[in-house]
């Protein structure tokens, strides 16, 4: 079974429930140059993934060889795996059928015997409008929009796209309403010239778009005389899409994607994998374009026999502490294994943050302490005051469930007051061996502008991972930290923060971020 699947216009947000289903049931994926990377990360760890990317008078392969691998890639599947389990998938940029072949692969695909099947996507010529606050179709301005290939399939050998001379300008000027054209650059003085010359006028508002739907979209509005000057002066290259019509002057009041506030920006996430979804997407949101580089990996604790003994004595605590979500999730994770559930804890649970406290409420407790300042100074003095008598903790025993590199400070103020602190780290975290390759060549190219720090951590870990001569790179871009100790290491290691969040935690550092572009994001919730 072969599925030709649509994978949209870029933003990996647009592949379709059904698209991205299929891609996990992937044995093989075949994909062209205009598929979003991402969207591979669907796949299952064993997929076998080709690239036969695609370009004008540059073809990884030839149409006819792209045809015969689908159709070997599907014989070796079948006899290989029940088809109903794994299947070889097709992965073409914004819709198989919309000047994507996938129509002469799904007929010869039926020559050969092949089942197919073809899962829509949603194309650039609809997303790349849309995102560039462009409507294809309005009541007040068009009642049809016209998609149309700026390129003519050469007769000879099928490796040169050509401008498609043969196209009736005169019925597309005539029509009017909203021409979308697609891979037309290269030929958009020749498509401009002539609409004019067949009667459509010189000011008729239009538009080109590169990379829709990417972060690093970029829009060009003129007139239909003066579109092919101003894209060239912009220097705008494929892949892009050329809109014209009335339509296109809505973009002064729709255009919503690169008026977010981070658009442009390219923001370098060192978190974990773990957690590094929730900012990265946050971040995303607001227009940014995210790199992902986890300089922090989470590993078992390394005495994983005294962790059992402990969870398993959770109940001859007074109190267990928490001082991350990465604890929480690492000690019930644990727990699982062991057979406890939420019955174990003691009376009281607290917790150094908001973070932290959702993370346990999660799991089904309610944290009785998480103060507003989220460091361990101010957590323990919390905790003195509210199970002390009169700031007096003496025979009361703590349980803290931390990293092995939290800092101290919480244990020794515990201990001063006369507690029984029992200091336990549930999980390690270690360097990992590389950054990942993108984020080394953006930090190279000097494209990053902004750098997140999340804990001292992530600053140190970073600091070693990189060659010496990209350090400098860091202290060129801005840098985000999330609250003073973090900032503190950085600036240890010459990169003072840039900014510091005034709320410690992942809204905090949103919302700080999004004041220094200029555009504040609503206050985070209480």
């Amino acid at each position: 079974m072969v599925y030709l699947v649509g994978g949209g216009a870029g933003d990996p947000g647009l592949l379709t429930q059904a698209g991205t289903a299929v891609l996990k049931r992937a044995a093989v994926v075949v994909y062209d140059a205009l598929v979003n990377p991402a969207l591979l990360d669907l796949c299952p760890p064993d997929t076998e993934k080709i690239y036969v990317g695609k370009s004008a008078a540059r073809h990884t392969l030839e149409q006819d060889r792209i045809n015969a691998l689908l159709v070997q890639k599907a014989r070796q599947t079948a006899g290989e795996i029940a088809p109903t389990e794994r299947v070889v998938v097709r992965l073409k940029g914004g819709d198989p059928y919309v000047f994507g072949r996938g129509g002469e692969e799904a007929q010869y695909l039926r020559t050969q015997g092949i089942h197919f099947a073809v899962i829509p996507g949603i194309t650039a010529g609809i997303a790349g409008p849309a995102y560039a606050g462009i409507p294809v179709t309005h009541r007040d301005f068009t009642r049809t929009v016209t998609f149309i290939t700026g390129h003519r399939k050469q007769a000879a050998d099928d490796h040169e796209e050509l401008p498609d001379s043969g196209l009736n300008y005169e019925s597309l000027a005539a029509l009017g309403g909203t021409l979308v054209f697609y891979m037309g650059v290269q030929a958009l003085p020749e498509i401009t010239r002539r609409l004019h010359a067949a009667g459509m006028a010189a000011d008729m508002p239009a538009a080109v778009i590169q990379w829709a739907t990417y972060p690093r979209q970029r829009t060009i509005v003129s007139t239909l005389a003066g579109l092919a000057a101003a894209a060239r002066k912009a220097g705008i290259q494929a892949p892009a899409i050329t809109i014209i019509g009335q339509v296109v002057n809505l973009r002064a009041e729709l255009n919503w994607f690169e008026s977010r506030p981070l658009f442009g920006k390219t923001v370098l996430v060192t978190r974990t994998r773990r957690q590094a979804g929730r900012l990265s997407t946050r971040l995303a949101d607001l227009g940014a374009n995210v790199i992902e580089s986890p300089v922090i990996e989470l590993v078992p604790p390394a005495d994983e026999f005294a962790i059992d003994q402990a969870l398993a004595q959770l109940n001859q605590y007074d109190c267990v502490v928490f001082t991350s979500p990465n604890g929480v999730e690492a000690a019930w994770r644990r727990m699982g294994e062991l057979h406890l559930d939420a019955r174990a804890f003691p009376r009281r649970v607290a917790a150094i943050g908001p973070a932290t406290a959702e993370a346990l409420r999660t799991i089904g407790i309610t944290a009785d302490l998480a103060p507003d300042e989220f460091i361990g100074e101010k957590l323990a003095a919390e905790l003195i005051e509210r199970l002390g008598d009169k700031g007096d903790l003496q025979g009361k025993q703590f349980l803290l469930l931390r990293a092995d590199i939290a800092r101290g400070e919480l244990r020794r103020e515990l201990i001063r007051a006369g507690a029984v602190v029992k200091d336990m780290a549930i999980y390690q975290t270690v360097a990992p061996k590389t950054l990942c390759a993108e984020a080394i060549e953006a930090l190279r190219n000097g494209t990053v502008d902004w750098i997140t720090f999340t804990s001292a951590s992530t600053a140190t870990n970073l600091h070693a991972l990189l060659p010496p001569e990209l350090r400098d790179r860091v202290a060129r871009a801005n840098r985000l930290s999330i609250g003073p100790i973090t900032s503190a290491a950085l600036c240890r290691l010459g990169w003072p923060p840039t900014v510091e969040a005034t709320r410690h935690d992942i809204p905090g550092m949103i919302q700080a971020l999004t004041i220094q572009a200029g555009s504040p994001a609503p206050p985070p919730p209480a």
